[in-house]
């Protein structure tokens, strides 16, 4: 099993090309689900869950094509073709679906276009029990009889497909947002979705859909209006930057000093997490391709954070941000209010001699004016990366096991984190 190894106190200097967002191209490569014809996609990142969900589409009968890279002045995200002419099976196996959460993110789309779908309940990283209720809530609303046995959902449509009709959200779900959406661009009449979730990644989805032929109304507020068409066409669609990989690096210059620009990215999409950044003392500069990032020798000051939904700071980000926080001079409370258990990163990061103490969904972060190298262990995508980070920081080295969490969701972070003078690097296990 492949390690990371870290030896940490270099500055970082150079140029980081952010890629195209996991958390975006996977709703946008199940909607393919919903045309006959082709979807193609650029920006893709190469990443284990991008390959799980190929996978699971490849199940499902869609031909998948890989056409090299994007058009864009050399950034190196890859062109994917999605066709779902023919879907050949309506079952998402537990074998396929335990390896990610987002692989529920098919059921919509299969039952607005094939009237049914059987698929396993979704597995994945464990911050915490994330339930798929108002997935299935939503459906029912559009018509849709649910029946749950055996571990699978199965959903199928009535006589005639899906109708229109008005979902309620209790609280902001990403997914389930994400997965009611496609289905009611199916559906027969107008859907209103009430307290949609507002993350950048939905309204991508929602501009692609509509270069597909779908009539959506209210993008980027918390009600959704859509009025069902009989069929989609396909379309070719950019990727957004990935707002998550961004403000990583941008906390890998804050923890290790130095100046990066970061490039094919958009700062609009991180204005609560770069406000808090800046109060903390990194200076950040919008440019043409993107931002520029510095901390000059100077400790950073701690801040409070509070994980909110969109536009709010984001739980993506609150691991990465206590280990920032870990270095910086005095104290700072981060409050997770969006995932339980999203602290599993806690025992590792007090591994390497930061001062953290948990109070239920609240940690008390007292800034150390050094790290020191341990052998560590990911837990989860984010936990994983945050330990990169204080790595970055710590006097000696640092190893750390279970990789296969980063390669989820990081694109080449050591080959990106390298070139900009990091002493990183992969062990091949």
């Amino acid at each position: 099993m492949d390690r990371i190894r870290i030896r940490g106190g270099n500055r970082l200097n150079g140029t980081i090309a952010i890629s195209g967002a996991k958390n975006a191209a996977l709703p946008l490569m199940a909607a393919s689900l919903l045309t006959e014809d082709t979807l193609k996609l650029e920006n893709v990142p190469h990443l284990a869950d991008i390959s799980t969900m190929a996978a699971l589409l490849a199940h499902h009968g869609v031909k998948i094509g890989l056409e090299g890279d994007a058009p864009n002045g050399g950034h190196r995200g890859r062109v994917m073709s999605f066709n779902a002419q023919t879907i050949t099976d309506t079952e998402a196996p537990y074998d396929l679906v335990r390896k990610m959460r987002a692989s529920v993110l098919v059921l919509g789309p299969l039952v607005a276009r094939i009237g049914e779908a059987r698929v396993s309940m979704p597995g994945g990283c464990a911050i915490g029990n994330r339930p798929i209720d108002l997935h299935l809530k939503g459906l029912e609303a559009l018509g849709a009889e649910i029946e749950l046995a055996e571990g699978y959902i199965a959903a199928r449509a009535p006589k005639g497909g899906l109708k229109g009709g008005h979902i309620v959200f209790p609280f902001a779900s990403v997914g389930a947002t994400e997965n009611l959406l496609m289905a009611a661009c199916l559906a027969d009449g107008e859907t209103v979705i009430s307290n949609a979730a507002r993350e950048p990644e939905i309204t991508d989805l929602a501009h692609c859909l509509m270069a597909m032929g779908a009539d959506i109304s209210g993008v980027g507020t918390d009600t959704l209006t859509v009025r069902g068409q009989k069929t989609l066409h396909g379309a070719t669609h950019p990727i957004i930057p990935d707002r998550i990989e961004t403000a990583t690096y941008v906390m890998a210059v804050g923890i290790a000093g130095g100046e990066v620009e970061l490039t094919n990215t958009r700062v609009d999409f991180l204005k609560s997490a770069l406000e808090k950044l800046t109060e903390s003392g990194l200076k950040i500069t919008p440019t043409v391709k993107g931002m520029k990032v510095s901390r000059g020798q100077h400790r950073l000051k701690g801040v409070d954070v509070m994980t909110e939904p969109f536009p709010g700071f984001p739980t993506d980000l609150q691991a990465q941000m206590m280990a920032l926080m870990s270095t910086a001079n005095g104290a700072s409370m981060i409050t997770e209010t969006i995932f339980e258990n999203r602290f599993m990163h806690v025992p590792e990061l007090s591994r390497m001699g930061a001062n953290i103490t948990v109070h239920g969904a609240s940690a008390m972060v007292r800034g150390v004016k050094s790290l020191t190298g341990a052998q560590v262990m990911a837990t989860d995508l984010r936990a994983s990366v945050s330990l990169v980070l204080a790595g970055l920081a710590a006097e000696g080295e640092t190893v750390l096991h279970r990789v296969y969490h980063l390669d989820r969701g990081y694109e080449r972070l050591e080959e990106k984190l390298a070139a900009c003078g990091a002493d990183i690097e992969r062990l091949k296990g």
